[in-house]
């Protein structure tokens, strides 16, 4: 669809559109920072390339991945930082806090590492519930003891009521990278198979239902959960595993597209292969939204060599976190960069980058 038939021109958009509405997908051309800029798509990418890299210039050392892999002497590590502001801060199946240590120890993990040390850091509104800053405080002592993971250092600031919005949590992660592994996005190659872990979409429904207070037939909760241990089992099959990404905001499709575009290869999704519970289906059916940009936190994607493929989906299917997985696609040489699905009726569509986020605040 052309820009013409999304917008009109601004002079049209504004005579036409009823001002008490506004459109999700901000203008690119923005002055100012939009809610999209933070949602994980195409906007966050521009972001990121043409302001934060382009300021840092030769100051910048990392690759654009979630966790930095660097060389220390005798060892590798992995080192990865991240924010979480979502909203609301308790919802079905975790809050703030697990969510903070899952999402990080999981960002560790995508780079092939076993995560060993969280930073926690804290803002704080003032008139924030002190029940409430225990109860995320706990929660966090908890999901770091079943991720296997110590929170060795921390900070905490507190802003003026109304400056904030409740807990805002940040962690920084550190994990070993062991010998002989070497998992990121430009790895990606032609022939390899894509797996997902499980079903999708749970979390980001989860935050809307209880955000909005809407009920889709069967409660929903969010599938946060860390996900080094299953990662550990698939390594131990000793599979030249290529590429792991978790598809937290944006979901399946932002991942799929950025991993795409790192390696230069085409990546077709078959959509029946896809793991969708009804109770997803029903929401974004009701809500008009896409499955595949929908946010997940305790799902992986996984892209390894056709050869690997039944060994390590074999793994995954052991542990329980893994054990709905299945083959969803492969890479292939055509349309290099791009992500495509094929439908249920056999024909094929691009699956592009999402520009913001369907649902802000997620994670």
């Amino acid at each position: 669809m052309s820009e013409n038939v999304i917008t009109g021109s601004r002079e049209v958009a504004a005579t036409a559109i009823d001002p008490g509405w506004s459109c999700p997908l901000p203008l690119r051309d923005s002055p100012t920072i939009v809610m999209g800029h933070g949602a994980g798509g195409a906007l966050s990418a521009e972001l990121v390339e043409h302001l934060f890299l382009a300021g840092y210039g030769e100051a910048n050392g990392g690759d654009g991945g979630d966790a930095a892999v660097l060389p220390l002497p005798g060892c590798r590590v992995a080192f990865s930082t991240d924010s979480y502001v979502v909203k609301p801060t308790f919802f079905p199946g975790g809050n703030v806090g697990d969510l903070a240590v899952n999402g990080t120890v999981n960002d560790v993990a995508m780079s092939g590492a076993r995560p060993q040390f969280l930073s926690t850091a804290f803002i704080i509104e003032e008139g924030t519930s002190m029940e409430d800053l225990g109860r995320v405080a706990r929660t966090m002592g908890e999901a770091a003891l079943r991720a296997g993971v110590r929170l060795v250092t921390g900070d905490t600031k507190v802003v003026d009521s109304g400056h904030g919005d409740g807990i805002y949590v940040n962690t920084a992660g550190i994990g070993i990278v062991d010998d002989g592994v070497d998992v990121r996005p430009s790895r990606a190659s032609v022939g390899d198979k894509v797996l997902v872990s499980g079903p999708l979409g749970l979390h980001g429904v989860a935050v809307m239902s209880s955000r909005h207070g809407v009920e889709f037939g069967t409660a929903v909760r969010s599938d946060t959960a860390p996900l080094n241990g299953l990662v550990t089992e698939m390594l131990a099959t000793g599979a030249d595993i290529h590429v792991l990404r978790d598809p937290t905001r944006g979901g399946l499709a932002a991942s799929i597209n950025e991993i795409a575009r790192a390696a230069q290869v085409g990546i077709r999704i078959d959509e029946r292969s896809l793991p969708v519970p009804d109770s997803v289906v029903n929401a974004c059916g009701l809500l008009g939204l896409d499955p595949m940009l929908v946010a997940n936190e305790g799902k992986l994607i996984a892209i390894v060599p056709a050869d690997d493929a039944d060994r390590v989906l074999e793994a995954m299917r052991r542990h329980e976190l893994g054990a709905e997985a299945r083959v969803i696609g492969e890479c292939v040489a055509e349309h290099p960069g791009t992500m495509v699905a094929r439908t249920g009726l056999g024909a094929t569509r691009v699956v592009d980058l999402p520009l913001g986020e369907q649902l802000p605040r997620i994670c």
